[in-house]
């Protein structure tokens, strides 16, 4: 199957109110370019020197969504593009956001990431350090970013059961979390699902998937 076979295929099978991120990271710009000429304008990366870099090469009408871990001293070189940063995991991380963000007369989108799996190996924060953040004097000082959702990742795992529980408490969390509406903060998405399991995430009530392989193919 081609790029564009997977990606039609993919597209048919979600819903309208279901954003597609075509997670392009370590894949060639003629992949990324066959997938644009398909129709796709939201790629994810998750290093922001590739993201740079290929959003130099490629036309200008992409949303470019950082879905890695970012580094605080990395935000600078995506500041001025970047549409969606997924992963803020720490006020620090929001306070460079914003600073950049300043510094390009941008407002830069960015997704709370929840911690949901067990896995001590994933990143994120608990449905409390969100409501502390969103509620703090220190945030809404930051005018540069909006806050317009939350994501997270689920444990790596076959047991369907344990990543539905997962995503429903990131699903639990956004419900919580959205009787906050500040000047910087309006939540509607709800980041979660992969390849492996964006139908099940959908139907636990995720409004942005991130697929790679099953777009690209597998990773060499």
């Amino acid at each position: 199957m081609s790029i564009t076979q997977n990606l039609n295929n993919i597209k048919s099978s979600i819903a309208n109110h279901v954003t597609l991120v075509a997670v392009s990271k370590t894949k060639p710009i003629s992949d990324l370019m066959e997938a644009y000429n398909a129709g796709q304008r939201i790629f994810g990366e998750n290093k922001i020197q590739e993201m740079a870099e290929k959003f130099e090469a490629m036309p200008k009408d992409i949303s470019w969504h950082m879905i890695g871990h970012v580094q605080r001293n990395k935000v600078k070189y995506m500041a001025s593009f970047v549409s969606l940063i997924h992963g803020v995991d720490n006020f620090k991380l929001l306070k460079e956001i914003n600073k950049q963000a300043l510094k390009h007369n941008r407002v830069i989108d960015c997704l709370l990431q929840i911690k949901i799996a067990s896995e001590d190996s994933k990143f994120g924060m608990t449905e409390v350090d969100a409501l502390e953040i969103l509620q703090s004097e220190a945030f809404s000082d930051l005018k540069n970013i909006k806050i317009t959702g939350v994501m997270g990742m689920a444990t790596f795992t076959d047991n369907k059961n344990q990543i539905k529980q997962e995503f429903t408490v990131l699903k639990n969390t956004f419900d919580n979390l959205n009787s906050i509406q500040t000047s910087n903060c309006d939540l509607k998405i709800i980041s979660m699902g992969m390849s492996g399991d964006y139908k099940l995430a959908i139907d636990c009530g995720s409004t942005m998937v991130r697929v790679g392989s099953s777009i690209f193919g597998l990773r060499s």
